[in-house]
């Protein structure tokens, strides 16, 4: 008998349809991936399961666990088997987290809650379960508020908190979305090491996870289950066009067929910049050391590295946004000053930035034809509101989207369409320069494609140079001419496309592309490729700021900075670049 069986299961919002007759089981044990883009039904089929979904919810068909029927039951019924037998993860630890309560209080409770142990008790199973996450110094951490963990802290937390009371059933509701790839894969470890017998539900949009860590996979598109099968034989022979589309938009790390950039004319010119911030209690916090860089017309240079590598502080200061504390910042061979107050409109004009969050970018008071056409009103009072409008139209029309869009709030777009016009306000103007800081991390692979495909297009027709900040170099192989690699503010490695991923020179840009989950369940993935956290940017490691986590450090690492050292085309700052065949 499966241990949980969904049948003809279906959610509605009134008149919005959001799961359509849904059936499937999970047996005792199994891992089982639940896949789909944003809005396929995922997560509602997730909350129907724990009946968590709000009370304008309309639920029919049967959710049977262990022989116990779940539909219909009470808020007493449900408080046996929550936590204490199906458990879950959520997506954003910092929203499922308490943020009154300090980590510890909050694990512990779960088991005080269910009548699992006393105070003493549930402390001391709540460090030994924060121990087995890999949560580091866990007394220590275990009276830290969830604001002072880092992202991949809280959810090994949030995973310690689910697992803590031994659940037959684990639903992991996009457990990695947010995470740096090298946290994704330990967190994606540390969920096969540590849940034993505990069947796993594994929410995501990424193949590449399920591909490595499921046995089964079921494909939703609008509420509607349109494949299941074993994970080899979808990947292998998929049988619905929808499924086909999104594995041939999962990032893979083969040749790149990004069309090569000609141009030697350099646009942007960084020499030796430094950014700092003031950090309360404990001064300077130095968030650049001199970085060097080069952006050419009709190229794009990508800047990867994990979250606190100094990405968007350095993009932010090149754009003037913050000050540097040194180094220079040059645009068509002229000096820029540092704040962008004081550069001409013209400058101003020519470099754009789009941002992560698009939703959050976006002014949930102004209408899309507004949001678009407002960089007109700043830069070209002159022009007509009706000549305006029809900048604003064609612009829709060149990201993909159509007049009967402009009229819309942001609230009423999905995340690819907020996404396409945040693209469309930056591009009005008709930028040289155009930075694109982590602007698909949060979308789905279709989606995401899409975005990248536009962008190359957009760059062919007009020769947009492009500074595109990602922590995933499965994206970047598809869309980046030259790479920057960062670590704790510095440069790693600078190198071409082809060069960086066929032979790396830094063991850090190796690690990067090994945790990259690679959507084919036949491949032996590669050992944990970094473990432990990035180190605090407040106090970073003497010599080279990356040998407390490398596989190849010398003592000569721990005590001396390397310098920057240009090896034919590639310029890496490592002591053993020369003798490493990586």
């Amino acid at each position: 008998m499966s241990l949980l069986r969904i049948d003809s299961l279906g959610v509605r919002y009134g008149e919005e349809v959001a799961v359509v007759n849904l059936s499937f089981s999970v047996d005792a044990g199994e891992s089982v991936g639940l896949v789909g883009e944003s809005g396929s039904g995922k997560t509602q089929t997730a909350m129907a399961i724990l009946g968590l979904l709000p009370r304008n919810a309309s639920v029919s068909g049967s959710i049977v666990f262990d022989g116990d029927e779940l539909q219909g039951a009470s808020e007493k019924q449900l408080d046996k088997i929550r936590a204490q037998r199906i458990s879950i993860v959520f997506q954003d630890p910092m929203l499922a987290l308490n943020p009154y309560l300090r980590i510890g209080d909050q694990i512990s409770r779960v088991l005080i809650a269910h009548g699992m142990g006393n105070r003493q008790h549930a402390a001391a199973r709540t460090l030994e379960m924060l121990k087995s996450v890999g949560l580091p110094d866990p007394g220590r951490q275990s009276q830290a508020y969830p604001h002072q963990l880092s992202g991949g802290m809280r959810q090994r937390a949030m995973i310690a908190s689910a697992l803590i009371t031994e659940p037959d059933l684990l639903i992991a509701d996009e457990p990695t979305t947010a995470l740096d790839v090298t946290v994704q894969a330990q967190i994606l470890d540390l969920l096969d090491a540590i849940r034993k017998n505990t069947a796993l539900l594994l929410i995501t949009h990424d193949l590449g996870i399920v591909a490595g860590r499921c046995e089964r996979m079921l494909v939703l598109e609008k509420g509607n289950l349109i494949e299941s099968g074993t994970t080899r034989a979808l990947f292998q022979a998929p049988q619905q066009e929808h499924t086909k589309a999104m594995l041939a938009a999962a990032p893979r790390l083969a040749q790149s067929d990004l069309p090569a950039s000609n141009s030697d004319e350099i646009l942007v010119n960084v020499d030796g910049a430094a950014v700092s911030y003031v950090e309360p209690g404990h001064g300077q916090l130095h968030a650049v050391r001199d970085v060097d860089l080069q952006l050419k017309r009709g190229e794009t240079l990508a800047i990867v590295g994990e979250s606190g590598s100094g990405k968007s502080s350095l993009v932010r200061a090149i754009l003037g946004l913050i000050p540097t504390r040194a180094g220079t910042v040059t645009y068509c061979g002229k000096k820029l000053p540092a704040d962008a107050r004081a550069r001409a409109a013209k400058t101003r004009r020519d470099l754009q930035l789009v941002f992560q969050d698009p939703i959050g970018s976006l002014n949930p008071q102004m209408r899309v034809i507004d949001i678009i056409r407002e960089p007109l009103h700043v830069h070209e009072k002159k022009l007509s509101r009706g000549d305006g409008k029809q900048r604003v139209e064609e612009m829709l029309r060149e990201v993909g989207l159509g007049d009967g869009f402009l009229e819309r709030f942001p609230h009423e777009l999905s995340g690819g369409q907020a996404q396409r016009v945040a693209i469309a306000r930056a591009l009005i103007l008709k930028p040289r320069v155009l930075v694109c800081d982590e602007a698909v991390a949060a979308l789905d692979g279709s989606v995401r494609e899409q975005i990248l495909f536009l962008l190359r297009q957009i760059q062919q027709a007009s020769g947009l140079s492009i500074l595109f900040i990602s922590h995933d170099l499965g994206v970047v192989r598809s869309i980046g001419h030259r790479v920057l690699v960062m670590y704790l503010g510095r440069m790693m490695e600078l190198s071409s496309n082809t060069e960086l991923f066929e032979r790396p020179r830094h063991p850090y840009t190796r690690a990067l592309i090994d945790a990259v989950p690679v959507p084919d369940p036949d491949r032996q993935r590669p050992p944990l490729p970094l473990g432990g956290e990035v180190p605090s940017i407040l106090s970073p490691p003497s010599g080279c700021a990356f040998h407390p986590r490398c596989a190849y450090a010398i003592s000569r690492c721990e005590n001396t900075l390397p310098e920057k050292r240009v090896l034919g085309a590639v310029t890496v700052a490592c002591h053993r670049a020369e003798e490493l065949d990586l």
